[in-house]
């Protein structure tokens, strides 16, 4: 089978005819410059370096046929450091000293939600590979917004965290929130889709950034008979979620948004983690060969180090080739309408890693995953697997996106 940038180069010829091609007496062409805002350190700097993985997988790939019409995608990065004054001051950089011609990035929430201005008021694309707050895509009408999305959102991991709650029968849940954005756009929508089947949480607890035990918290959850555990955070406080429930003796299913599979999670808290229940967009398999080239090929850009998070890393590598296919349909224009333009009625679908993208975007819809496209993962001897295996089955053939 043919490798995805292969199959994506193999489809966009037809977009380019008639519009010539570089000659060997032609000064260098000018590089694509992609802006990429990531942390990169930090507590967050797990799926950020994995972002930044995916990403300079994809631009070597795409380089290594000849780029953009021989024009060379240059990665413009920068650290946010989890921090959104610092994320803030990296689009600012980028977007209004020229350094990017468009942006994909961000990895959290709240630091990204601090910054959507800068890229909405000076008509800069933003494409968002990882970052999955629902605010994000709903700040702006999807037909006047600069903002895409290809994770998914919170909205719909809730819904689906809340829909495994009901479908085993549980009916009092403790929701473990931390203080930031991320932690509190997940609460709302946890209590939002537990009262509509009619429940509320039985318990609530809310924590800063950079909590090492929460222990007393998850003995009063234990006192007030929770029998399902909901934990909104990122990476090191899931871990610290985890350890306090096995702590306190807590026998009852721990779930979470796709944060809960970070690699960071299962080093922190070790065979406390065992079991727990995540939405995923990708789960390593055998059975679908794309996948299986992708992480052999991330691996070896990782040089065999673990990576952070394969969800991470994959919905990046595949963001970038949707913009290349992007750049193509606008034969190289870059100003944030008509990549705006170009990402709302893309001509040829892109077979992408985490799945086939046929009309990912609309003018009234900015966000690429829907409901039919997320698996439920779960811990299981230190890796990711399905938790049940007729998803598997059908995670084999390639989930396309429904209305």
């Amino acid at each position: 089978m043919k490798s995805p940038r292969r199959l994506l180069l193999a489809l966009l010829p037809a977009l380019v005819v008639g519009m010539g091609h570089p000659t060997a007496h032609a000064q260098a062409p000018n590089p694509v410059r992609v802006g990429f805002i990531c942390p990169f350190t930090g507590g967050s700097a797990d799926f950020g370096l994995a972002a930044r993985l995916g990403a300079e997988l994809a631009v070597k790939e795409i380089n290594e046929v000849g780029g953009f019409m021989g024009r060379p995608l240059e990665l413009v990065a920068r650290d946010d450091q989890s921090n959104p004054a610092v994320g803030r001051q990296a689009a600012e950089e980028l977007v209004n000293g020229k350094k990017a011609d468009f942006t994909v990035g961000f990895c959290n929430t709240g630091v990204a939600l601090n910054a959507l201005e800068v890229f909405q008021n000076a008509h800069h694309l933003l494409l968002i590979p990882v970052a999955t707050g629902t605010a994000l895509t709903a700040k702006y009408p999807a037909a006047s917004s600069l903002v895409f999305r290809l994770s998914v959102r919170d909205a719909v991991q809730a819904s689906f965290l809340v829909e495994e709650v009901v479908r085993r029968g549980l009916s009092r849940v403790a929701v473990f929130a931390d203080k930031t954005g991320y932690g509190e756009g997940g609460l709302n929508d946890v209590t939002r889709l537990l009262a509509e089947k009619g429940l509320q949480p039985a318990h609530v607890t809310r924590f800063d950034l950079g909590t090492t035990s929460l222990l007393s918290q998850m003995k009063e959850a234990k006192a007030a008979g929770v029998d399902a555990v909901i934990s909104y955070t990122v990476g090191p406080e899931q871990a610290v979620v985890a350890r306090a429930r096995a702590d306190a003796g807590l026998n009852a299913p721990l779930l979470g948004p796709w944060t809960l599979s970070l690699r960071a999670v299962g080093e922190k808290a070790g065979g406390a983690v065992e079991g727990a229940l995540m939405p995923q967009t990708i789960i390593q398999d055998v059975a679908m060969e794309r996948r299986t080239s992708f992480i052999a090929r991330l691996r070896r850009q990782a040089g065999g180090q673990p990576v952070g998070s394969l969800m991470a890393a994959a919905q990046t590598y595949d963001a970038f080739y949707l913009m290349l296919g992007a750049l193509f349909q606008t034969r190289g224009r870059t100003d944030g309408d008509t990549l705006k333009a170009a990402l709302e009625n893309l001509d040829r679908p892109y077979p992408g890693v985490v799945t086939t993208y046929e009309r990912p975007f609309s003018s009234t819809d900015h966000d690429a995953v829907s409901r039919n496209m997320v698996w439920l993962g779960t811990w299981r001897k230190g890796d990711i697997h399905f938790a049940y295996p007729e998803d598997a089955k059908r995670a084999a053939v390639m989930q396309r996106k429904t209305p």
